[in-house]
């Protein structure tokens, strides 16, 4: 089955004046559709094409001998991401659990901005700038050319794309303008809010994490020495009493 482009959450004209609809034809129409179509030549006729293009995204990362499917497999992915990114009347400060987050990790909402512009502006060349929720919390992290954050581990909330095309024919050269106006006028804090709460149970993602957790549980030897606690308690005085109640249960029955 070939992959599709998803289409975009709102109409090409939705983000103006923060992002032209010139630049959704042109980022959208024929950068994103690009990737797409490129994938579907590469894959096809091999076993990624049966997969979901996250499961591509995460299979390829690390494979020198598929770089070119993992580079427009992880392209087509972010562009996803990123549309989703953004809405109509968005930026700002975010509301609820998201908020309280982001100042627990960063102090106020205006030093994560701050940091978030801070990363984009020290991505050299092409990328990727992401807020991004771990076991420590939320961080922000920038990955180069087409790579897909979630292949390091961490869950992605938003990002904003620092390509040139993301932004040129509104913004010029002025990376940094862009980024503030992603914040201030297109960053969909709702997604990212849902996407913070979110388990991920059922994707790929979430059970490759669960099957590592398992071999590293098993491995660990603690499932061996969990068996021999049990083992000793039933042999023990909690055992001995464990068995008293279930002989005075059957004698009830």
């Amino acid at each position: 089955m070939a992959f599709k482009q998803e289409p975009l959450p709102y109409s090409r004209n939705a983000l103006e004046p923060h992002m032209s609809a010139a630049t959704l034809k042109h980022h959208y129409g024929h950068h994103h559709a690009t990737y797409v179509e490129k994938l579907n030549e590469l894959s096809k006729g091999t076993p990624y094409a049966k997969m979901s293009l996250e499961e591509v995204v995460l299979t390829t990362a690390d494979d020198d001998g598929a770089e070119r499917i993992f580079q427009n497999a992880a392209q087509a992915w972010n562009h996803d991401f990123f549309w989703k990114s953004m809405t109509p009347g968005g930026g700002g400060r975010p509301a609820g659990a998201l908020a309280c987050a982001i100042d627990d990790a960063f102090g106020s909402h205006k030093a994560f901005s701050e940091a978030f512009v801070k990363h984009g502006l020290e991505r050299f060349g092409s990328g990727w700038v992401w807020l991004v929720s771990d076991d420590d919390g939320l961080r922000i992290v920038s990955t180069p050319n087409g790579r897909s954050v979630q292949v390091d581990g961490p869950k992605p909330l938003l990002v904003c794309d620092v390509w040139e095309h993301a932004y040129y024919l509104d913004h010029q050269h002025r990376r940094e303008r862009f980024l503030k106006t992603f914040l201030t006028h297109l960053a969909n804090w709702d997604f990212a809010g849902r996407r913070m709460n979110l388990e991920g149970e059922g994707t790929y993602t979430a059970s490759r994490a669960f099957r590592a957790g398992q071999e590293a549980f098993a491995a660990s030897g603690k499932v061996a020495k969990a068996a021999r606690a049990a083992a000793d308690a039933l042999d023990g005085p909690e055992g001995g009493e464990l068995r008293a109640a279930e002989a005075r249960a059957a004698r009830r029955r």
